[in-house]
């Protein structure tokens, strides 16, 4: 098949090869209906831009650069879909580095990244993370950032988070719903933005249905949830209290997998001895036994609002006055693993 080019979509569509090439790079200049338009046309003739002529034209590499805790996360996984499905239609390359969980190898990424040329960094925080001074250097020499997920307090600029305290706070409620009262809250390193939003919900609806926070039921695992060893400890301590909870939120994908194995291995039925709610989202979770109740994050539309926040900063550096945090409400799909107590 014969390539396309831009003057092929201006001549197709009666439009200027200027507006063309505007329209394709989302630029604030060209009005929505048109950049529709351009967009839906070059997708239909399979337009792809020739990224070293992008490149030698501008003086940028057209690659973003994403650094993640792991992709073998679905929640992550996700996202990085959303990432790509814009940055690719908007001519971009994405390049992906896992942090796991290690405070070093964020640095080390992200310094490999930057030696790369990369127009852009999309970031979220390892949970051993609690210095940024690598991204505040980065930011002051004028390189665009964005964080996702786990995002720094301190930093100035466009984030992207779900609404963690809404999700946790319903996934809370609907156990207490249940009859659940000693209700246990396994999560991640206290510093983490998500870690405090999610056990402010937490707290939030114990508070108002009078039931007294107990600093006991909540477990703190440092690598967040990468370690099987700490989960292991965790969940353990949790089943070896003189009154053991009821019902148990674990705050992530791998703190729920991690919880899930160490009730099997003790023979806990779920959920009549204990519930389970997970804030995650697993693929799987309806084919669990029994299928689990999850707080789930649009993870994918997370990923592509990210990305273009992003390539608008490295576009439009001029045009950024202020900078916003998007939040994006989570559901919670109801299944068998939180069911209501027999004997509630």
């Amino acid at each position: 098949m014969e390539t396309i080019t831009i003057k092929d979509i201006a001549r197709a569509l009666n439009l200027s090869t200027s507006t063309v090439s505007r329209a394709l790079r989302n630029s604030y200049e060209i009005n929505t209906e048109t950049k529709k338009l351009v967009m839906e046309y070059a997708e239909r003739m399979n337009y792809r831009p020739n990224p070293i002529a992008l490149s030698l034209r501008d003086c940028k590499s057209k690659s973003i650069g994403v650094v993640i805790p792991e992709i073998a996360n679905n929640f992550f996984s996700q996202l990085i879909n959303g990432i790509e499905s814009i940055a690719y239609n908007l001519g971009y390359h994405v390049v992906i580095f896992q942090s796991h969980e290690s405070y070093e190898r964020e640095v080390a990424n992200t310094n490999y990244l930057v030696s790369r040329k990369v127009d852009g960094l999309l970031i979220s925080l390892s949970s051993l993370t609690t210095n940024l001074h690598h991204f505040e250097e980065l930011m002051e020499k004028g390189l665009p950032i964005v964080f996702f997920d786990r995002v720094p307090n301190t930093i100035e600029t466009h984030k992207v988070v779900a609404d963690n305290f809404a999700g946790s706070y319903e996934a809370t409620e609907h156990l207490i719903k249940t009859g659940r009262r000693r209700i246990a809250h396994l999560t991640s390193p206290v510093y983490l933005s998500i870690t405090t939003e999610r056990l402010a919900g937490y707290k939030k609806a114990l508070e108002d249905y009078s039931i007294p926070f107990d600093e006991s039921y909540v477990k703190y695992c440092h690598h967040g949830g990468k370690l099987a060893s700490e989960n292991e400890v965790a969940v353990q301590e949790l089943l070896d209290m003189a009154e053991p909870p009821d019902a148990i939120f674990p705050a992530s994908d791998r703190l729920t997998t991690g919880c899930l194995a160490v009730l099997l291995k003790n023979n806990i039925k779920i959920p009549d001895e204990i519930a389970i709610v997970g804030f995650t989202n697993i693929g799987v979770a309806e084919l669990l036994n029994p299928p689990l109740t999850a707080v789930v994050q649009p993870a994918m539309e997370m990923g592509q609002q990210a990305v273009e926040l992003l390539i608008s900063l490295i576009e439009h550096p001029q045009k950024t006055s202020s900078f916003e945090t998007r939040s994006f409400k989570t559901s919670l799909v109801i299944r068998e693993s939180s069911a209501g107590k027999i004997h509630a």
